[in-house]
């Protein structure tokens, strides 16, 4: 079956940096777009930046934009988020997700990670 599976979260200090992994397996993975996205306790699950299937284009919400830098590694069936410049409103679970050809909606969701960022 299909896993995604994050990893890299931890704690840092406000302005340090983390970089996620995206590790998916169960799927053709240069098939599908993928997509981070994060959560916090009482609000809703919001975008935080994508990429397409063969990594010629990147979306970021404006949030991250200039400071969070999505790749993948079609050869590895991993995704990952560089994140810099960390901020304590940063502090969220952070998912992976993959977007099949054609679809609107993502498919596929690992179990998360936790990033904290203390000020």
């Amino acid at each position: 079956q299909v896993q995604l599976v994050e990893s890299g979260g931890g704690l840092v200090q406000a302005g340090g940096s983390l970089r996620l992994s995206c590790a998916a397996s169960g799927l053709t993975f240069s098939s599908y777009a993928m997509g981070w996205f994060r959560q916090t306790p009482g609000k809703e699950r919001e975008f935080v930046a994508a990429i397409s299937r063969s990594d010629a284009y990147t979306y970021y919400a404006d949030s991250v934009k200039g400071r969070f830098t999505i790749s993948r590694d079609n050869a590895k069936n991993t995704a990952y988020l560089q994140m810099n410049s960390l901020k304590a409103e940063d502090t969220a679970i952070y998912y992976c997700a993959a977007r099949p050809i054609l679809a609107n909606t993502y498919n596929y969701w690992g179990q998360g990670t936790q990033v904290t960022v203390s000020s």
